[in-house]
């Protein structure tokens, strides 16, 4: 039988880390979502220039499965930001939702909050034009495969891509694995479980790529051109 979450997750701070700051525990563990496999997401901040910061361990504490992250105020700022720009919101997720287990976060709370509620930057001309060529790209090698390994393999890949990129061209956070549906769903979710019914079938999922390339502007191959990076 497990412990109590929280003081589970406190006390392994404390025993790890006494100089901690401040430390929250997060994830499914605290909602509806929890499952006997579970595990305890802590984010720990340490003081400045800490030698231990940043990091992230995983490993089992009186029966729980534990994933660690920790950092001191400048890591946490950088993968803050980082998280921003692949538009994926893990940590500030973590952060904004979790649950105070250790110290006083301040407004760091807050801040993730408001940053979770304005979503991602919108799409410039030349991403929406990468989205349509990607998922153009895609379309094609599925509707030419003549291998059925490889047909079986692209539309997998066609499959999560669509979603990726319903999200981005909808100005929504995305994610992967469950974290995928999960950010779909809070989209749209007749569109969720449209995507869902198309897992394994080639054709429903070229049905369903095609719905989310005309949202874009349709099919794009001739024409497209994208600058590269000149290395210094």
């Amino acid at each position: 039988m497990h412990d109590e979450p929280v003081a589970v997750a406190r006390d392994l701070v404390l025993e790890l880390f006494p100089l901690a700051r401040w430390a929250v525990l997060a994830g499914s563990v605290l909602t509806a979502h929890r499952t006997p496999g579970s595990d305890l997401d802590i984010v720990v901040v340490l003081p400045d220039g800490d030698s231990q910061a940043p990091h992230r361990d995983s490993r089992y504490y009186r029966g729980w499965p534990v994933e660690l992250f920790v950092h001191d105020e400048q890591s946490m700022t950088y993968y803050l930001d980082r998280d921003v720009a692949e538009r994926r919101p893990v940590l500030h997720r973590m952060i904004a939702t979790g649950l105070p287990i250790l110290g006083d976060p301040g407004d760091r709370p807050a801040r993730c909050a408001r940053v979770l509620a304005a979503g991602p930057r919108g799409l410039s001309d030349a991403d929406r034009e990468y989205v349509r060529y990607g998922l153009t790209d895609l379309l094609d090698d599925l509707a030419h495969a003549v291998d059925a390994g490889e047909r079986t393999v692209i539309a997998t890949a066609l499959w999560t891509a669509s979603a990726q990129q319903a999200l981005a061209l909808a100005g929504h956070w995305t994610g992967t694995s469950k974290w995928l549906l999960r950010e779909l769903r809070d989209l749209d979710a007749d569109l969720a479980e449209r995507w869902l019914a198309a897992a394994g079938d080639p054709v429903a999922t070229a049905k369903f790529a095609r719905e989310v390339l005309d949202t874009a502007g349709g099919p794009l191959f001739e024409g497209y051109r994208a600058a590269g990076v000149r290395p210094r």
